[in-house]
């Protein structure tokens, strides 16, 4: 079994263990693995996190691609897959988001991710993320959507892993502001002059 296919399998037993640690006879049953806090993990054992560094409001033009730029951060001593993990066994970190009515969100531009061999697998090179990695998002509000503010919310899916093991994916929670404004007035060409016009 290649060391990759064993960080997945890896990565169900720490969910069985997490959960196992948490219930006990007369409590609640076991827990999907994404909804496990970072203080319900194993005891002893640092939970990976990830957040979004926040943005100001973005102020976009209606009718027309504007490109917002998102930044996450991986806690000290984890990487997360990147968009492209070399294996079907890992989980690709992946940003999804739900836009007002009338805004359009055009596509989502991940970074390469990082090649690198761990302790566990000094044969294999996985294609991580760590410390800060940046998302872009094209947003395209409508020609005639209103000129307003607006909240773009979503979820940025991940799995975590450390040098021993991959984590059960988790969702962080997305938002971010766009003022929408209108664009400029086009731009009219003066009409060409008639030859037979004299001044």
């Amino acid at each position: 079994m290649s060391m990759v296919r064993k960080l997945a399998h890896g990565a169900v037993l720490l969910t069985a263990l997490a959960a196992a640690t948490q219930e006990t006879p007369g409590n609640i049953p076991n827990r999907p693995a994404d909804q496990l806090g970072p203080s319900q993990g194993i005891p002893g054992r640092k939970a990976p996190s990830v957040t979004m560094t926040p943005i100001e409001m973005v102020t976009i033009t209606r009718g027309k691609p504007n490109a917002v730029r998102l930044k996450f951060h991986v806690g000290a001593g984890f990487h997360v897959n990147s968009n492209h993990p070399k294996s079907e066994f890992l989980i690709p970190t992946i940003l999804k988001l739900s836009p007002p009515t009338d805004i359009m969100i055009g596509g989502v531009t991940y970074p390469p991710g990082e090649e690198t061999s761990f302790a566990f697998a000094p044969d294999d090179k996985l294609s991580v993320y760590s410390g800060e990695f940046p998302v872009t998002v094209e947003v395209r509000p409508l020609a005639e959507v209103l000129p307003a503010r607006y909240m773009i919310h979503g979820e940025l899916r991940y799995q975590a892993c450390d040098n021993a093991a991959c984590y059960p994916p988790k969702k962080l929670p997305v938002q971010f502001e766009v003022n929408v404004v209108k664009g400029p007035p086009p731009h009219r060409k003066n009409p060409g002059q008639s030859p037979h016009v004299h001044t």
